[in-house]
């Protein structure tokens, strides 16, 4: 696939909530194999549509496609949305208790990225580092930082987030597996 096809836009249409829904499936720890896992990447959390569109109710998620086919996602999710699952809930209280530029983070206005993904064929064309950008531009101006969570047996995730100029603040334990806690502060971005 070429990226000039390729739009960064936000969730508008239900398909698209579907599209991310089925992407997210393919890409699943469980879906793939170990090899794959750790070469490429893998999401550990599966949404039901349910909570996808509560998700994009609160703040439409941001989305690449390649004509009508959602080709990667960053989720949007808001302090809103935050018990709606368990490991959205679990994070957002470990970011509570984190401290950042002196401040607790439960006190800041911040928004975390529920979770990225690009669909196998679109990688290494940089679609990471444009959802990020379109998060930045379109979210910036309500929020202060912009955090996620990553497991740290995903290496080539914690590389494409620090690319962008998330740093590690803290981590955290779930369900038997450690997680860099990252975030990227606007006010210092680029």
């Amino acid at each position: 696939m070429n990226t000039t096809m390729i739009d960064i836009t936000r969730v508008s249409r239900p398909s698209e909530i579907i599209g991310i829904r089925d992407l997210q499936a393919l890409n699943l720890k469980q879906n793939i194999t170990t090899e794959e896992a750790i070469d490429q990447g893998f999401l550990t959390a599966a949404f039901t549509l349910e909570y996808l569109q509560a998700m994009n109710s609160a703040s439409p998620a941001i989305i690449a496609k390649d004509g009508d086919k959602v080709v990667g996602y960053a989720l949007v999710a808001t302090k809103d949305i935050r018990n709606g699952h368990d490991l959205v809930e679990g994070l957002f209280d470990a970011i509570d208790k984190c401290e950042y530029n002196g401040k607790l983070l439960r006190d800041v206005n911040y928004v975390v990225v529920g979770q990225l993904c690009v669909a196998k064929e679109c990688r290494g064309q940089d679609l990471v580092q444009k959802l990020y950008g379109h998060f930045r531009d379109y979210l910036s101006k309500e929020y202060t930082y912009l955090i996620t969570d990553i497991a740290q047996a995903n290496a080539r995730s914690l590389k494409a987030h620090q690319k962008r100029g998330f740093q590690v603040i803290n981590e955290l334990m779930y369900g038997g597996f450690a997680w860099d806690i990252v975030l990227w502060d606007w006010n210092a971005a680029d």
